[in-house]
C-alpha cells in the first residue's frame, strides 16, 4: 500500500488509539490495585490510641459551601486535634466564616493566623511558614480551604503515619459541580481524568512520589528535613513538591482510603479553561514526561480522527466502539468505585465536549509559561512562579 498523507494520518491515528487503549487499561489496572490496597488498610486504630494532630487551612476569600466545609472539621471522631486557619489579608471575607466557627464549636481549638508578610510568590505558602509556629502537634495536616471531609477522616489519614517508613499521606478527591457547565466539565475532569490518571501513576511507579492539595498528612520532622515550607516558597505545584521532597529522603507516600470532597465554583467556560491551561502548564513544569504521555491518553480525538482517515471502514467502526466503552468503563469505575461520586450520571453527557476540549488545552500548555493564578498573573519557569511584569 502505498504510503499518501491519508494512510500516514491513518497511522498515526491508529497508534493514538491503541496508545489511548493501553492507558484506559492502565487505569483499570490502577483502580483494583488500589482498592486492594484500600482493602489491606489499617480502617483506623482506637481512637485514644492515636497521637493528637494540628490542621492548617490557609485561606483566601470565601469558597462554595465553606460552612458546610470548616463545620466537617470539626466534627471529626478523634480525640485531639486543632484547627489553625491562615489569611494575608486581614480584610478577607473568610475571617468572619471562621469566626463564626469560633463561637459555634467553643470546646475545639481553633486558632485564626492574619499572615501579614509576604514570604514569597505563592501565598498560600507564605501563609503557612506563618501558621507553623501556632501548630502545637508533631502530626500536621495541609488541605485546602474548600475540601469537606468525612467524620472519620482524621482517624484514616494520621493512622498510617504510625509506620515510620511513611513519610506522608494523601487523598483522593471528587468535585462537587456547580449548575454551569464550566463546572460539570471541571468536575468530570477529576472524575475521569485526574483521579485515573493518579492511580495509573501510582500502579506504574509502584507508588505514589507527589503530594495532592486535598489532603498532606506528615509529621513535622519529616517537613524539617527537607528544609521546611520554606523550600516551596515560590513553587506553584507546593502539593506535588512536598510530597516529592519527601519521598527523595526514602519515605513512601501513601494514597489514602479516605476520599474528600471539593466544591467547585459556577466557572463559565472561560475560567474553566483559564483553570485547565494553569493546570496544565502546573503538570508540563512538574512532570514533564508525564505530561508529553498525556497525548496517548485522548481517546475519543484519536478514535474520531482515525475513524474519519480510514473513511469508517468495519475495523475502524470496532476499534471505535472498544476505544469509547474503555473510556466509559475507566472513567465511571473511577468516579463510583473510588471516589463516590454520585454526580457522575448526571454530567457524564458532557463526556465527549470535555474529551474534545482536553487535546487543544493540552496543546497550549507548551505553548506559553504564563498563568492566572488567585485574581494575578505570572509566569512558570522550572516549577517556580515568577510575577508578570
Amino acid at each position: 500500500m502505498p504510503f499518501t498523507p491519508r494512510t500516514v494520518l491513518e497511522m498515526i491515528a491508529v497508534l493514538g488509539t491503541l496508545g489511548s487503549l493501553s492507558f484506559y487499561l492502565l487505569s483499570v489496572l490502577g483502580i483494583v490495585s488500589f482498592l486492594g490496597a484500600v482493602r489491606r488498610q489499617n480502617r483506623g486504630a482506637p481512637v485514644n490510641t492515636l497521637p493528637p494532630v494540628s490542621i492548617l487551612k490557609p485561606l483566601k476569600g470565601v469558597d462554595p459551601a465553606i460552612w458546610e466545609s470548616f463545620c466537617s472539621h470539626c466534627e471529626q471522631d478523634y480525640r485531639e486535634f486543632q484547627l489553625i486557619f491562615g489569611v494575608s489579608d486581614p480584610a478577607d471575607p473568610a475571617i468572619e466564616i471562621v469566626r463564626k466557627l469560633q463561637a459555634s464549636y467553643p470546646a475545639i481549638s481553633i486558632e485564626l493566623v492574619v499572615c501579614e508578610k509576604a514570604l514569597g510568590t505563592n501565598v498560600k505558602v507564605s501563609n503557612l511558614c506563618q501558621m507553623l509556629p501556632r501548630a502545637r502537634h508533631e502530626m500536621l495536616i495541609v488541605n485546602d480551604g474548600d475540601i469537606r471531609v468525612p467524620s472519620d477522616y482524621l482517624r484514616k489519614v494520621v493512622a498510617p503515619l504510625g509506620d515510620a517508613s511513611v513519610g506522608l499521606v494523601t487523598c483522593l478527591y471528587r468535585g462537587v459541580a456547580g449548575s454551569t457547565v464550566g463546572s460539570r466539565l471541571e468536575a468530570l475532569g477529576i472524575s475521569t481524568d485526574f483521579a485515573p490518571g493518579v492511580l495509573s501513576a501510582r500502579f506504574l511507579e509502584h507508588g505514589l512520589h507527589f503530594g495532592l492539595g486535598s489532603t498532606l498528612a506528615f509529621r513535622r520532622i519529616d517537613l524539617k528535613a527537607i528544609g521546611g515550607f520554606e523550600v516551596l516558597l515560590d513553587y506553584l505545584a507546593d502539593d506535588y513538591e512536598l510530597g516529592r521532597r519527601i519521598a527523595a529522603t526514602g519515605k513512601r507516600v501513601e494514597l489514602n482510603s479516605a476520599t474528600v470532597s471539593t466544591f467547585l465554583p459556577a466557572y463559565t467556560l472561560r475560567q474553566f479553561f483559564q483553570h485547565q491551561l494553569r493546570w496544565s502548564r502546573t503538570i508540563r513544569d512538574a512532570r514533564r514526561g508525564g505530561y508529553a504521555g498525556l497525548l496517548f491518553t485522548f481517546g475519543l480525538p484519536w478514535a474520531v480522527l482515525m475513524l474519519l482517515a480510514a473513511r469508517g471502514v468495519a475495523w475502524a467502526w470496532a476499534l471505535f466502539a472498544v476505544t469509547i466503552a474503555m473510556r466509559l468503563i475507566a472513567g465511571i469505575v473511577t468516579a463510583v468505585k473510588v471516589l463516590g461520586d454520585d454526580q457522575i450520571w448526571r454530567n457524564i453527557i458532557w463526556l465527549p465536549v470535555r474529551d474534545l476540549i482536553a487535546p487543544v488545552v493540552w496543546a497550549a500548555g507548551w505553548l506559553g509559561n504564563r498563568i492566572y493564578w488567585r485574581g494575578k498573573m505570572f509566569d512558570l519557569k522550572k516549577g517556580r512562579l515568577i510575577k508578570a511584569s
